[in-house]
């Protein structure tokens, strides 16, 4: 078959996979800024298992990686953002903590993974 004849048939799949898109919904649609993850209680706006809001959380939405590399604020120990790291910076969960209550009138989940960390000291000399 020649090109000539296969070209409206390729035409006519393109557009309608194009038309049927990945099956959400139009308002669930996944953006550079807002990742919209299923089964968290935040109504798309609070990632509950990273403890931030979805538009900044970088290890849900790795297009966000970048810039904050790019800003010196990463961890690499732990590979998130660094102003994200509960881990080394545990302080900042609660500033986290407070925009959710403040929104919701509530506190929020627990984020997952929760764990202890501890950083060797610096080596006396």
């Amino acid at each position: 078959m020649s090109l000539k004849f296969m070209l409206p048939s390729v035409l006519a799949v393109t557009a309608g996979l194009g038309l049927v898109g990945c099956g959400k919904p139009a308002g669930d649609a996944t953006s550079a800024t807002k990742v919209a993850v299923e089964g968290h209680s935040g109504g798309g706006w609070w990632c509950d298992e990273h403890g931030v809001p979805e538009e900044v959380c970088a290890q849900c939405n790795v297009k966000l990686v970048a810039d904050f590399k790019a800003k010196g604020d990463w961890c690499k120990e732990h590979e998130r953002p660094d102003s994200q790291c509960f881990v080394c910076h545990p302080e900042k969960e609660a500033e986290f903590a407070a925009q959710f209550e403040a929104k919701f009138g509530k506190k929020p989940p627990q984020p997952e993974g929760h764990e202890k960390h501890e950083h060797a000291e610096p080596v006396k000399s």
